[in-house]
Order: structure tokens, then C-alpha cells, then sequence
């Protein structure tokens, strides 16, 4: 949850061979933001029963972002509530972005939200997708973007509007009902006052329009020389994602296994064989109810608890399909944006339902399929993804949702730990737990 609690930044590797001409570059950082503490959250969401932590206060770009203060819990000296007026140089003010006209300037877009799924658009403006997760894709041009959390692109923007006029950059929620206001950035172009424009912010598309977010996803195509994923896969898992009790508990499971960490750092408690530091028992390689209905709320909603892990050999290609169910109660199936540690992977395909074995893989795109490190999970639908165990170490796959992931939605990936050198495991990643206890009395310190 640390996120949440504002633990999060933006890293840019420029690229030596880089493929894009633009004359200027602006980074937005996405965010959202509770104004309860991440403390008062975990132990809302560890409850017994459950209390969930509610929709954000506040979206942000940079760090800046606007809230309805009527709602707020403090007051001035008065004690009358404060209202939301703010000065240009106030922290809370919306940036703007000074542009130059007739140039095309790069957007580096980055979402490090904790639960909102966001939609970006540039008023006035069309923008050009050409990189997604550090990778080129094929280019397209959209009126707005979806976003989720863990994913970044880039996008080119040509200024090309009138140059007198101001422009909003809006951010809103998508796939969940919006409770929280937009974010709000200022384009303005130089010769351009510096006033806000006194128009109002474009309107975030409707909310539960997954039709239109499943269209933009499947825009996204590998740019020209990128490789291809390998014709065939090894190994295959199917990982349906579901909402479970654990002794009255709510939790997010996978395969009805919660991810439990323990307090021993996985690599070192695999590498040096500490079995008991951990659960040796993986979670089933693909759901075996063929019976479960994935429009309904689980028929037995009792799940365990586990380690999570799944280990593969050095070197061989893995499918992942990604198999989304309802929830606990009601007629609801939420997005999730799953996002992988230490690789990137090929976005096969989406579908529909059920995924059909033998029938859907006919369906994979094996020609130009993005390679991502983040994807999202649609309602009541599947994704699919293919990647090889090319990295040898202990990494996680899970929900970038912070509330999730907190609550057991994820995996946890050891390939080709063997190839690891005992030594060469720095001893930051061995100072908890079991392992600790182990090294103390083997005499290294």
C-alpha cells in the first residue's frame, strides 16, 4: 500500500536508437489519492467483515490535484469550511503546459494509481500512440487514451489548434463509477494568456463503456522489427481470478489460492532450500470446475491461503490466461491490470466468457502482438500472454491494484533460481525471517 501513501516516481531510459522525431517533452505522472491514512485503509480491508476504502478523493497529475471541499475535514479560522479557490503559484493549482505552435511535443504518460482506471484526453487536440510500456508500438491516432495502473505510454502531440485559445488535459475514471473529480492540467500555447480557460474540462467518457476500452486495447500492435513470440508455448497457465472468503475475511484469489507473503524473501528461502519458510504446495496450474460460472458469484466463496509459487526451468515459453469471474456478491466483474516483475510479454488476445482450450488459441494475434509488462483484465472476459523464462530469479505477477494485491491477488514466478550463485544473492534480500536465522548460524553475517 505504499503507493497509496505517495511512494512512487517516474524513471526515464532514453533509448540510443531512438525512432521518434518531436521538437519538446512533458512527463505526466498519474495518481490518485485517499485522504485516510494507508494504515486506517489496511485495517479497514483486513477486517472481519470486510470495510472497503471507498473511491479517492482526489486524482492527480504531478502530484497536483483538485478536491470538492465541502466534503473536507478541516476548517479556517473562522470556522467556516474552506472553499476551493486557489491562487496561480498555490501546490494545488493545475499545471500548464507552455507550447509552442505548429511543433510536435512527446507526452510521457505514466499511471501509478492505487485503484482508478483512467481516461486521458488533450482538448482540441488528437494524440498519437507510439510507445507503450517501453516498447515502440505500430502508431495510431486516438482522440483520448485509457490507462491503467503500471502502464505507461508515450504519445505525440501536434499544436495545431488556435494558438489564442487555452486547452484543458482531463483525467477521469473509467470502470468504475466516478466519485472523485477530474484532474486538470492546462495547455496554453505561448502567446496565450496565462489565465485557466474559463470553459469547463472535457467529459471523461461513460464509465462503464467497456466496449470502447476493449477497442483502444486492441489498437496497440508491436512496431515494425520487433520480434515475434515464439509459435508455441511449453507451458501453459489458467489463472481465474476471484472474490473469496478466507474464516470471513475477504480476499482476492487465484486458482482459490489468496497470496499470503512470507516473512522470508522468497529468493533466498528457495535458493538456500529453507522449506519450511514457505508453502511448497503451487496453486493449480488451471481452475478444474469446469462447471464454474463466471457471470454468477461463487457457488462455494471459501478459498486458502498459499505462497503462491510457480516454478519453471530456465528457458522455456509460458502461456498465461488470464480469466476473469464474478464477484462475491451481486452482478459485478471488475478490470485488473496485471502486471509482471523482471520481463516484458506478449499481449496474445482478448476474449469473451470462458476461455475455450483448443478453441481460442486459434484466435491469437502471432503476427505483430505488443510486448507489454502490464495488461488489463476486462469484465467477464479472459486475457492472454505469452513470455519466456529468460531471467533467472523469484518475480511477481499480480493485480496492479493496490487494494487488491493487498488483499491476495497475485502470483509469484522462480525460474532458473538454481543458476543463481549463493553468493551473488546481496544480503539485504536475506535479512528477514528464516533466513536470517540460517545465515546467523552458518557464521555469515
Amino acid at each position: 500500500m505504499q503507493r497509496s501513501a505517495g511512494l512512487y516516481g517516474m524513471l526515464i531510459v532514453r533509448s540510443p536508437k531512438e525512432r521518434l522525431r518531436y521538437d519538446g517533452e512533458f512527463n505526466l505522472l498519474l495518481s490518485d489519492w485517499w485522504h485516510q491514512s494507508i494504515h486506517a485503509q489496511e485495517l479497514a480491508l483486513s477486517s472481519r467483515p470486510m470495510r472497503w476504502i471507498g473511491e479517492p478523493q482526489s486524482l492527480l497529475i504531478n502530484g497536483r490535484g483538485q478536491f470538492n471541499c465541502s466534503q473536507a475535514a478541516y476548517f479556517n479560522k473562522g470556522g467556516e469550511k474552506d472553499v476551493c479557490t486557489f491562487k496561480e503559484n498555490d501546490q494545488c493549482a493545475p499545471h500548464t503546459l507552455r507550447v509552442e505552435p505548429n511543433r510536435v511535443y512527446r507526452l510521457r504518460i505514466a499511471s501509478t494509481t492505487a485503484l482508478a482506471s483512467l481516461n486521458l484526453a488533450v482538448e482540441g487536440h488528437q494524440l498519437v500512440v507510439v510507445e507503450a510500456d517501453g516498447n515502440y508500438v505500430a502508431p495510431f491516432t486516438v482522440n483520448d487514451i485509457d490507462i491503467y495502473s503500471g502502464e505507461t505510454y508515450s504519445v505525440l502531440l501536434k499544436t495545431n489548434a488556435l494558438p489564442s485559445k487555452k486547452y484543458w488535459i482531463s483525467v477521469g475514471v473509467r470502470g468504475r463509477e466516478p466519485k472523485t473529480p477530474q484532474a486538470l492540467t492546462v495547455l496554453n500555447y505561448v502567446n496565450a494568456t496565462d489565465s485557466r480557460p474559463s470553459h469547463p474540462p472535457p467529459v471523461t467518457p461513460t464509465w462503464n463503456d467497456t466496449e470502447r476500452s476493449k477497442s483502444f486495447s486492441k489498437k496497440i500492435f508491436a512496431a515494425k522489427g520487433y520480434p515475434k513470440p515464439p509459435e508455441k508455448s511449453h507451458d501453459q497457465l489458467i489463472l481465474l481470478n476471484t472474490q473469496n472468503r478466507y474464516e470471513d475475511y475477504t480476499k482476492w484469489s487465484i486458482n482459490n489460492v489468496s497470496l499470503t507473503v512470507p516473512t522470508t524473501p522468497y529468493l533466498g528461502s528457495i535458493r538456500y532450500g529453507l522449506t519450511s519458510a514457505y508453502d511448497l504446495k503451487s496453486p493449480a496450474k488451471k481452475f478444474t470446475a469446469d462447471g464454474y460460472d463466471i457471470m454468477k458469484p461463487p457457488a462455494n466463496p471459501n478459498t486458502t491461503k498459499g505462497s503462491g509459487i510457480y516454478s519453471f526451468p530456465l528457458g522455456i515459453v509460458v502461456d498465461v490466461i488470464l480469466q476473469n469471474a464474478n464477484v462475491l456478491k451481486g452482478v459485478v466483474s471488475e478490470m485488473h491490470p496485471w502486471h509482471i516483475h523482471g520481463h516484458d510479454f506478449w499481449v496474445l488476445g482478448y476474449g469473451d466468457g470462458k476461455f475455450k482450450p483448443g478453441v481460442d488459441e486459434k484466435t491469437y494475434n502471432s503476427k505483430n502482438p505488443p510486448l507489454r509488462n502490464t495488461v488489463v483484465l476486462y469484465p467477464y472476459g479472459w486475457t492472454a500472454l505469452r513470455f519466456v523464462t529468460d531471467n533467472p530469479g523469484v518475480w511477481f505477477f499480480h493485480c496492479h491494484n493496490e487494494p487488491h494485491l493487498h488483499m491476495g491477488m497475485g502470483v509469484v514466478f522462480a525460474e532458473g533460481v538454481n543458476r543463481i550463485g549463493k553468493m551473488d544473492i546481496p544480503d539485504e534480500a536475506l535479512g528477514c525471517g528464516l533466513t536470517r536465522k540460517w545465515l546467523m548460524n552458518r557464521g555469515r553475517p
